[in-house]
């Protein structure tokens, strides 16, 4: 399994914690469903630190090369590309004991009017 952790720091961008999350709210994360490989996508902030990124867990052998993904439109959005990038190889996961089964449909972006 490998997972990715990109962040943006925000700091020269028009774009804000909340512009995005409204993002995800109008669709963005759903562009996400049903591709390939993808366990787990995620989208993460720090208020604080004025950051915006994502952590994509992939199944081994994705993604291919040639395996079409959606467009990243925080990129297009943020109008730069990351700050930070990195691709990490996952050694171990653990499954703990939880309350709602599925992880879909979950985060501020949802939760929030």
């Amino acid at each position: 399994m490998r997972a990715t952790v990109t962040w943006w720091d925000l700091s020269t961008s028009t774009q804000t914690i909340d512009s995005l999350r409204e993002h995800l709210r109008d669709g963005g994360a759903a562009a996400w469903a049903g591709i390939p490989g993808l366990r787990l996508k995620f989208w993460i902030s720090d208020r604080a630190g004025n950051r915006w990124g994502a952590v994509m867990l992939w199944e081994p052998g994705h993604p291919r090369p040639d395996q079409p993904l959606p467009p990243y439109r925080a990129l297009e959005l943020i109008g730069y590309p990351p700050t930070e990038r990195i691709v990490f190889d996952v050694e171990a996961t653990v499954e703990g004991s939880y309350a709602v089964a599925a992880l879909s449909g979950l985060g501020l972006a949802v939760e929030e009017p």
